[in-house]
């Protein structure tokens, strides 16, 4: 009798303990099914992530070369905007610039006109620095500070540039040359990889010289600047 009641407490302390590892494996399957579906939503989160960031760097690689593209067309119109009328190009399409009626102011801007063609641009900035200081009142001063940051500008030197030719649009904001000079800023700030200050002159050209060439131009690259 003791025997039957020591197998029976036996076999019911096994069937308690199977039972417990059943619901022991049962929890570590659960837990494992949660932990793979984690992994999976993880890896997806990842792969979502991946081709993301993959779609920016092809967009931005995109405006990267579009822009690398526009400051080519910059330097070009540059160039045509730097040229002294009679010269053909853009700046031609401008209109004459003013002459003096002293002969030996004209003498010496012409001077700097000549070695500008010649893109002897240094010895344009001395030149037309030395006009500038004989004659500070004269009419072709304006045009003279623009053929100084055009040279600047040549030069690479940008900031030098922005420098002169912002101070001829504040001084002669009304000039034929200003919308131009400050379409010239603009390409100096891009050069500088200021974007920013880019668009913000692209945007003052487009709403204080409206129906202007370089207001056009500016329109069309202020999309490339967002």
């Amino acid at each position: 009798m003791l025997n039957k009641t020591l197998s029976w407490r036996t076999a019911s302390a096994c069937l308690v303990l199977m039972g417990g590892a059943l619901v022991s494996q049962s929890a570590f399957a659960f837990t494992d099914d949660e932990a793979r579906k984690a992994i999976l939503e993880l890896r997806q989160q990842i792969r979502t992530m991946n081709e993301a960031n993959q779609r920016a760097r092809i967009q931005l690689s995109d405006q990267i070369e579009t822009l690398g593209q526009e400051i080519v067309r910059l330097r070009g119109d540059i160039e045509q905007l730097g040229r002294p009328a009679g010269a053909g190009g853009a700046s031609g399409a401008r209109g004459a610039d003013p002459r003096s009626q002293d002969p030996r102011e004209q003498a010496a801007f012409d001077q700097s006109m000549e070695s500008f063609r010649k893109a002897q641009y240094k010895e344009t900035i001395q030149n037309l620095t030395a006009f500038l200081t004989l004659y500070p009142d004269s009419a072709l001063a304006p045009t003279a500070q623009f053929y100084m940051g055009s040279s600047r500008y040549a030069m690479k030197d940008f900031k030098g540039a922005i420098t002169t030719l912002q101070a001829m649009v504040q001084k002669f904001p009304t000039e034929p040359r200003a919308a131009d000079a400050l379409l010239m800023v603009a390409s100096c700030q891009i050069e500088l990889n200021n974007r920013p200050g880019a668009k913000t002159t692209l945007q003052r050209i487009v709403k204080d010289y409206k129906g202007t060439p370089a207001a056009d131009t500016a329109a069309k690259r202020l999309p490339l600047l967002q």
